[in-house]
């Protein structure tokens, strides 16, 4: 995709829609490095954005499981890259005229976004992300005003630790046994250490659903008493951006199960929940269902 395409349109919808706080679309709860992005936000946090870091816009959609295949690799490397770029998602399904506005045809897709201009779109599959992402970083090196600083404020540079560089790159490679060793080796050493412990979680979860059944969902559903069939469909109702569901599903296992099958259920749903920032509040309606399903 060249920087021909007009984005204008979206700009001046964003500016005569009313401004309120972006919806979550997805898994992770929408750290500093990745945005829910509607129509309503597009200009701040893509077109205005990307003058400062690239952006990469993921266009999902929720009734297309397909397109989450994406979701929980692009949220690792984000988080991975420090505010050297940023995640903007985008739920199709809500907001189809920006998917029209990049001319995308079909998804998943996945475009980065400088200075207010369509660079690139991903055409690959998802091993190759961080590769690509790799690409966007050197295209647009040296050419974006970088992060928004107080006046007066120095800018410092904070050396990269060579550990994550190293889980960084196995990640970026696909190979997520050995980026789930790196972070490993960094929790051995400092166990505290909340950036290395929520990468581990998102590469497990990765790890564990990448081969997942497509039709895990209809299993579960056609078969409400097979808790494994649950678990599996959980972990695809929340890969496919539907957390609630994810969450609903396991607080409705957990309440009609006893002893092993419901402690099953209970593990898989706090796992769930890890992922996420615990003042989400899906997450907090969530705790509170939970807590009325157990007691």
């Amino acid at each position: 995709m060249s920087g021909a395409v007009d984005l204008s349109a979206l700009k001046e919808r964003a500016q005569a829609a009313p401004a309120g706080p972006p919806t979550a679309n997805g898994v992770s709860a929408a750290p500093a490095a990745v945005v829910a992005v509607t129509e309503a936000n597009f200009e701040a946090e893509v077109l205005a954005r990307s003058t400062q870091v690239p952006v990469v816009v993921e266009l999902v959609a929720a009734s297309m499981p397909a397109t989450a295949v994406f979701s929980a690799t692009l949220d690792s490397l984000a988080a991975a890259g420090n505010g050297s770029w940023v995640l903007a998602r985008v739920n199709v399904d809500s907001d189809p005229r920006i998917a029209q506005a990049f001319g995308v045809q079909a998804l998943p897709a996945v475009v980065a976004v400088a200075a207010g201009r369509p660079l690139a779109d991903f055409d690959g599959d998802e091993p190759q992300l961080g590769q690509w992402i790799d690409a966007v970083l050197q295209a647009t090196a040296g050419k974006l005003s970088g992060p928004q600083q107080s006046e007066g404020e120095p800018e410092a540079e904070e050396p990269e630790d060579p550990r994550f560089v190293a889980a960084e790159t196995a990640l970026s490679e696909g190979d997520l046994a050995g980026a789930e060793a790196a972070y490993q080796v960094i929790l051995d050493a400092e166990p505290a250490n909340a950036q290395a412990l929520g990468a581990i979680r998102q590469v497990r979860f990765i790890a564990r659903v990448q081969d997942l059944d497509p039709d895990a969902v209809a299993r579960a559903d056609a078969e409400p008493a097979d808790v494994a069939a649950q678990l599996d469909a959980a972990d695809m109702d929340l890969y496919s951006q539907q957390p609630e569901a994810a969450f609903a599903r396991l607080i409705e296992t957990i309440r009609r199960t006893a002893g092993d099958e419901r402690n099953a259920a209970r593990t898989r749903l706090l796992e769930l929940f890890e992922l996420f920032d615990p003042a989400d509040p899906i997450v907090i309606a969530a705790r509170r269902k939970l807590a009325s399903a157990l007691y």
